[in-house]
């Protein structure tokens, strides 16, 4: 009897696959495939691409313990409901993990590279508009923060504001972040010629006192929690990491931070998002129309920062121009986006070393998006209620 019983459950789940909509799922289960595939033989972020396709197969399943046992939820949904849908708590987490890996150094040495975190935000607010088009407003603010290639900070925003894309918007935020040295390279070269890839940058780092750099994250986490309130949370635990690193009266905090705590977080928080990539809410026509407004914003982004770095050279000395690769690096794909700058500047002239100017900008597009999503959840439920926008 025991015997048949397996086999009965075994038959009920091979069923389920190839009746009703159980291609949805088959896709499902190919996509995590893919998610893992890309991580382990392409090495596409595979601490992030990874876990999500593993978890992707593991919600996907018939009848999956992952999302339900009996009459309790399985843990996939439970860490779901806890650590993101309830608190945020693991993205926000995370950013503590993230900050204290972050050395503003090069930043602060050079502040003007603020400038490019800021500009490089450009793509997220184009997107939000055309996106406003196609999906309800706080949707469509959701979606266009994907352009940031901050997976923490998309995946905030869209719990935030309850949307019902969140597996889609964290896949494709997540997925454009791993795709940063094909994507960047192709929106950079669209914008510049081979001339103003090749300006070269001497490097003159000023020194920093260990003052400012205690007083920075402060500071930083006052300026964004008055501009933006709702971004205190994203802001201040970025910054708090950032204070135990270069405090350096907490040097083993600071390294749990950087090792144990974002590695525990970003483990869980991969198997997590899969909690939302269940095939009956993620195999839509929808979801292509969001990744590809999230690649569209992920692109402009990248452009917008060019543009700026190019606009600022019309009024430059010429010993003092600015190589426009660099203002591509203010997105928050950090350290990826700084590495991809130096590889194409090193390719377009094998003496030009941009690395550290592509450092500072990358670190001000940490600051940029987090600031960027706090904006959005400040302004965005302001606009929904005030003009009645739905």
């Amino acid at each position: 009897m025991e015997f048949l019983e397996q086999f009965r459950f075994l038959y009920d789940g091979v069923a389920a696959l190839f009746t009703g909509d159980g291609w949805k799922s088959l896709i499902m289960l190919a996509i995590g495939g893919i998610l893992i595939y890309l991580a382990l033989a392409k090495d596409f972020e595979p601490a992030l691409l990874m876990p999500m396709g593993f978890g992707a197969i593991l919600v996907n399943l018939p009848f999956s313990g992952a999302i339900n046992q009996g009459d309790s939820v399985g843990i996939i949904q439970w860490l779901f409901d806890v650590g993101i849908k309830a608190s945020e708590a693991m993205p926000l987490l995370l950013f503590i993990g993230i900050g204290a890996m972050i050395d503003f150094g090069p930043l602060l040495s050079n502040p003007k590279m603020l400038l490019f975190g800021a500009a490089a935000q450009f793509g997220i607010f184009l997107t939000v508009f055309l996106a406003s088009f196609f999906f309800p407003f706080k949707e469509a603010a959701a979606i266009g923060v994907i352009g940031a290639a901050d997976g923490p900070t998309s995946l905030l925003v869209s719990q935030v504001f309850e949307s019902r894309y969140v597996g889609a918007i964290a896949v494709a935020a997540y997925s454009y972040m791993a795709l940063v040295p094909i994507i960047q390279p192709a929106a950079i070269k669209l914008v510049t010629t081979k001339k103003e890839r090749q300006i070269r940058m001497p490097y003159n780092p000023k020194k920093v006192s260990r003052k400012t750099r205690i007083l920075f994250p402060i500071i930083v986490t006052i300026i964004a929690g008055l501009v933006a309130p709702a971004s205190v949370s994203l802001v201040g635990m970025l910054m708090f990491g950032n204070l135990l690193r270069e405090c350096l009266k907490l040097d083993s905090l600071s390294q749990t931070a950087q090792t144990t705590l974002a590695n525990l977080i970003t483990i869980l928080l991969g198997l997590t998002i899969a909690a939302s990539m269940k095939a009956a809410d993620f195999v839509r026509l929808d979801t292509l129309v969001i990744m590809a407004l999230g690649l569209f914003a992920f692109v402009f982004d990248t452009i917008g920062g060019v543009m700026l770095a190019k606009l600022m050279n019309l009024f430059l000395p010429k010993d003092q121009k600015i190589n426009p690769m660099v203002g591509g690096a203010g997105i928050s794909a950090f350290p990826m986006s700084a590495r991809v700058i130096q590889k194409m500047a090193l390719k377009e002239d094998n003496q030009n070393h941009l690395l550290m100017h592509a450092v500072g900008a990358n670190v001000a597009g940490q600051i940029g998006s987090v600031v960027a999503g706090g904006i959005i959840l400040t302004v965005v439920p302001q606009m929904v209620s005030g003009m009645g926008l739905a």
